[in-house]
């Protein structure tokens, strides 16, 4: 993905590490970029950056990998949370930014506050910046399934993530998909953004897979913010139910939606968590009126004009989903005008299809109409520094 210019570095780039680096499932694996803990890749047209070790080390190597890109996107957060208060003062779900982290930071666990540390060390930027903008998915409140059994072709278990996020602000020109080792816990592939540490799509060595979706209660913010909650889960839990237990026992924020699967079973589970409950349904379980409809095998949840679709195109290729036709579930409508990021997770065989959207504004800028990165996560957790290196062709998105 490219958001800016520097198409001619870009292309020479390309052309220099397709005689250079070896192929992995068919593309270029290209080093941009190095330090203790940390490798920074050009994979297509994505980015990939490979992180290992304690909290403060990963955190560091993430800024020092990514400083430029972190540094603009936690200014155009502030930025954007600043001008919210001015204009929606009156309204406390435009909130402010400050008195959401006050509220949240008691229950944010002291490894991920020491990353935060290793990250704004890292990038040069100050811890209270970094600290604010990891909380902002609590101020704002997309779609997700998991289908497996009699629902796909061969009865594998396909777990598709739809984010659709205020892509006007620019959040998808700083897209990284970052393979992550934490010392004594579960190596994850998390989907995300530079500068943000906490998890909104991911996948983790266990087979566990997990996707969410924003509902109501902005202003909730007596517990453990979602992204960071969401990455606990990734590292802690090696089943389906313990992944569920994470959510179920947690001190939760505001109204969110997840899918949980578990490739090794396969099986899924839907999960609507506001502070007050945590409601987890079976496939083909119903629930008014969070969830009002569903289908056999499956777990599926999006706002009630995208479910809608999205059931209608499920029964419509039931028992004869691949990975190439699940991907077409995430196209529009259902994915909104907002549609920031697509992901196919293929849990039992730890692969993935990834999109990311590019610049707001451009034609069919959205990640529905972007090409898919196939990465397979088994070979992302095995490699230590084999792909030969390109040195000195960093390139940052702007």
């Amino acid at each position: 993905m490219k958001c800016s210019g520097r198409i001619s570095r870009y292309l020479m780039l390309l052309l220099v590490g397709a005689f250079l680096a070896p192929a992995w499932g068919g593309e270029t694996w290209i080093l941009l970029q190095e330090c203790p803990n940390g490798k920074l890749y050009r994979v297509g047209q994505q980015r990939v950056m490979v992180l290992e070790g304690r909290p403060y080390e990963i955190g560091k190597a993430h800024g020092q990998l990514l400083a430029k890109d972190a540094r603009a996107l936690i200014q155009r957060i502030l930025q954007f949370c600043m001008l919210s208060d001015l204009v929606r003062e009156k309204n406390p779900t435009a909130g402010s930014l400050a008195k959401a982290y006050e509220r949240l930071r008691p229950f944010i666990p002291e490894r991920y506050q020491q990353e935060m540390k290793g990250l704004a060390d890292g990038a040069g930027i100050p811890l209270r910046h970094v600290q604010l903008a990891n909380v902002f998915p609590e101020l704002f409140h997309c779609s997700g399934f998991a289908l497996f059994g009699k629902a796909t072709k061969d009865g594998r278990l396909l777990h598709g993530r739809i984010l659709d996020y205020l892509s006007y602000l620019g959040i998808q020109c700083h897209a990284v998909t970052m393979v992550i080792r934490p010392t004594g816990r579960n190596a994850f592939v998390n989907v995300g953004y530079a500068g943000f540490i906490g998890s909104i799509t991911g996948m983790n060595e266990k087979k566990i897979a997990i996707g969410q979706m924003g509902g109501r209660g902005a202003g909730q913010w007596d517990g453990e913010p979602m992204a960071f909650l969401f990455r606990r889960a990734m590292e802690d839990a090696d089943t389906l139910k313990e992944a569920v237990n994470v959510f179920r026992r947690a001190k939760r924020t505001c109204e969110y939606y997840y899918v949980i699967s578990d490739g090794k079973i396969p099986d899924a589970r839907g999960l609507y968590c506001s502070p007050e409950k945590c409601l987890v349904l079976a496939p083909g379980e119903t629930h008014e009126p969070e969830l009002p409809d569903a289908v056999a095998d499956g777990v599926v949840f999006s706002r009630p004009s995208g479910l809608k679709v999205l059931l209608k195109w499920i029964r419509a290729g039931y028992g004869r989903f691949t990975p190439a036709k699940a991907l077409r579930l995430m196209d529009r409508p259902v994915a909104m005008s907002s549609n920031l990021q697509n992901v196919l997770f293929a849990p039992e065989t730890l692969e993935m299809w990834v999109a990311q959207a590019i610049r707001a504004g451009s034609p069919n800028f959205q990640a529905c109409h972007q090409p898919y990165q196939y990465y397979n996560f088994t070979r992302l957790l095995r490699h230590r520094g084999k792909t030969k290196e390109v040195k000195n062709a960093f390139v940052e998105n702007n």
